[in-house]
């Protein structure tokens, strides 16, 4: 039993170690990685960064050969520290069980990982260190592992003005910019009177619901056009071949860099989620073009 709970809180690599059986793995480790990120559920996480330590192992499959030490024969720490980053930069996320998961996930898409142990403690939340551990084969993602690795599309984003949902050639735009590429529409605010909040942050809650109303009012225009509010509805759907229509709060709010612009510059906020997603070009229509936008872009009249 004491071996047990000393195994229970030791290092991941004396974990993977106690679990090898008779096939004793490679293993390459990461060991106390301290980022400053914004993670946690609770209200009072959100605006503040904490100190979050990670702690990662990683069992490879033998070179199969002589390394000639080259670098592109093994799988470098770089990739590991690779997973962190870009988990931690593509949206904030509530929960450590979650950022552990998706980073797991991201390490075992190296062809060289067979399972990783991945660590992840709040240094910053009491007088101990909070945290959470997974253990993750190739075999628990199973084909959501191999539709990772396909590439991310790169779809068409097109802000809709409030004319031009009203317009009689809403359908016609609607099938021309969807024929060769994902298509994701985005809508500003309404033509309405909406409530007004005495602080900026409560403000822009506020204006990103409007907008996300205003989703709702062309959904209803076109039945092919869906509403969704997360990263991931957004992936399936641009590989599903399914019209999207944008709610903002979730990403824009959960962002590791969110958009700089205000609600109210919805054409500039259009431009920001273009840029995030790496699309292929912005499409505007009934507005002006924003100044600098990200991605290659284009206006058409109403």
């Amino acid at each position: 039993m004491a071996d047990e709970i000393r195994l229970a809180f030791a290092h991941p690599s004396e974990r993977a170690i106690s679990t090898e059986g008779e096939a004793p793995r490679d293993r390459i480790s990461l060991r106390d990685h301290v980022r400053e990120v914004e993670i946690g559920a609770f209200q009072a996480e959100r605006g503040h960064t904490q100190r979050i330590r990670f702690d990662v192992v990683v069992e490879v499959t033998p070179s199969g050969g002589p390394l000639d030490d080259d670098v592109d024969r093994i799988l470098s720490y770089d990739r590991v520290t690779e997973a962190i980053t870009t988990e931690l930069a593509a949206e904030r996320v509530n929960l450590l069980e979650t950022l552990a998961e998706r980073i797991a996930e991201r390490i075992l898409l190296e062809p060289q990982a067979m399972r990783t142990f991945v660590r992840i403690e709040k240094l910053d939340r009491g007088p101990g260190a909070l945290g959470v551990e997974i253990v993750r084969t190739r075999r628990d993602f199973g084909e959501h592992l191999q539709e990772m690795a396909q590439e991310r599309p790169h779809p068409r984003v097109a802000y809709v003005s409030n004319s031009a949902i009203a317009s009689e050639r809403l359908t016609e735009w609607i099938e021309t910019l969807s024929k060769d590429a994902p298509l994701i529409l985005c809508t500003g605010l309404p033509d309405l009177e909406r409530p007004r909040a005495g602080h900026p942050l409560a403000q822009r809650r506020v204006d990103l619901l409007a907008i996300e109303q205003n989703g709702w009012i062309l959904a209803a225009r076109d039945p092919r056009c869906k509403v969704v509010a997360t990263r991931t509805e957004l992936d399936w759907a641009m590989k599903n071949g399914q019209i999207c229509i944008w709610s903002p709060s979730k990403i824009v709010l959960d962002a590791a860099q969110g958009p700089e612009t205000q609600p109210r510059d919805s054409v500039a906020l259009a431009a920001w989620l273009a840029g995030h997603l790496e699309a292929r070009e912005l499409v505007v229509i009934g507005a002006d073009l924003p100044e600098t936008p990200p991605v290659p872009a284009r206006a058409l009249g109403l």
